[in-house]
């Protein structure tokens, strides 16, 4: 037998999909967004766009952007009890209220 795949997106089917009117592309001013440093950002997945995007388990945390390296953002977000640095594209980000 062959050993099962665990790639990034193992066990991810329900967490990527987007609702029947979500579908498709998301809005081209999503990629525009721009984030200062300090800010707090909810990370969510787009599963339109695959580059850029951080690891499933951080899907729905919460981050403090720490800077800006190219078009993506270096953010630390708390994993149990570990503060861990996630980099991500603009699309998979969100201002936190």
């Amino acid at each position: 037998m062959v050993k099962a795949s665990h790639g990034s997106r193992n066990k991810s089917r329900s967490i990527m999909k987007k609702r029947p009117r979500e579908r498709g592309l998301s809005p081209i001013t999503r990629e525009f967004q721009h984030f200062e440093a300090g800010e707090k950002v909810n990370i969510v997945i787009d599963p339109s766009v695959h580059h850029g995007a951080p690891d499933i388990r951080f899907h729905g945390k919460t981050g403090t952007v720490v800077e800006s390296r190219g078009r993506a953002f270096v953010l630390e977000v708390r994993d149990g009890d570990k503060i861990k640095t996630v980099v991500a594209i603009p699309q998979h980000l969100r201002k936190s209220n």
